[in-house]
């Protein structure tokens, strides 16, 4: 996930809780994405911007009676639109960090997913925990996120590691054999790898951060607050649950 270390309550409620602010009415909010990162947000033949969390989004917007706008941004760009008000909120699987949290508020975690190592089957038994065996392989990520940050701690020092702008690009590389290896969010590499029988998970997933947030200005406490009040009910209302399993067999929600 794009995207080291939750900060339980203490912190998260500094973020988002911390003096006195008066109160917007949010009638408009506009909301940035990465696409494509498939199943979370993608274009559909027709150009149509879909996804679990554009659905989601959309839920909230509605439960909020918002008008809302998405807005499609390269990662690397994400944090900086957001201050330059290009946008007011990411809903992007953007893991909760320290380091994010210090530039950016999070509303409350509202899905969390494995990261996974994906290759060719002819990898499938090369040990992924081992620096010995990645030592002198090519290693994919995209950059920026919790992934990019694991295995350049793990195995910067052994591997060469190659950084990608978009998720599309990183498994391109892999299935042009520029790449021995990738590691991604484990539904993401699900949905592109996998779905070609040549390539496969490749050992065990890793259980990376403690969750995705909603990231927004810390001085719009009170769009925070919509936020985390809309995804309770929708958790509470079952609108969730259908959302999710529209693109999931599995449970990713916090």
């Amino acid at each position: 996930m794009k995207r080291i270390k939750f900060l339980a309550g203490a912190l998260l409620a500094t973020s988002l809780v911390t003096g006195p602010v008066m109160a917007k009415e949010w009638k408009e909010v506009r909301i940035a994405v990465d696409v494509p990162y498939e199943p979370f947000e993608f274009k559909k033949p027709d150009g149509t911007l879909t996804g679990f969390e554009v659905d989601l989004g959309n839920a909230v917007c509605e439960d909020q009676k918002w008008k809302c706008e998405w807005v499609i941004q390269a990662w690397d760009g994400m944090i900086p639109g957001l201050m330059t008000r290009k946008f007011d909120a990411i809903m992007s699987s953007m893991s909760i960090t320290e380091e994010r949290a210090k530039q950016v508020a999070f509303s409350e975690p509202y899905y969390n997913t494995p990261s996974a190592w994906f290759g060719k089957n002819s990898n499938s038994k090369i040990d992924v925990t081992s620096k010995d065996a990645l030592k002198g392989k090519t290693i994919g990520a995209q950059r920026g996120t919790i992934q990019d940050d694991y295995i350049t701690k793990e195995f910067g020092d052994v591997a060469e590691i190659k950084r990608y702008s978009t998720a599309d690009d990183l498994v391109l590389d892999l299935k042009g054999g520029r790449l021995d290896l990738v590691f991604l969010d484990y539904p993401v590499g699900d949905e592109t790898v996998t779905t070609d029988k040549n390539y496969a998970q490749i050992g065990e997933q890793v259980k990376l951060g403690d969750g995705i947030g909603v990231a927004l200005r810390k001085r719009d406490k009170d769009l925070a607050e919509a936020f985390n009040k809309s995804l309770a009910k929708l958790k509470e209302n079952g609108t969730y649950d259908e959302i999710m399993k529209k693109y999931f067999e599995y449970d990713i929600k916090m």
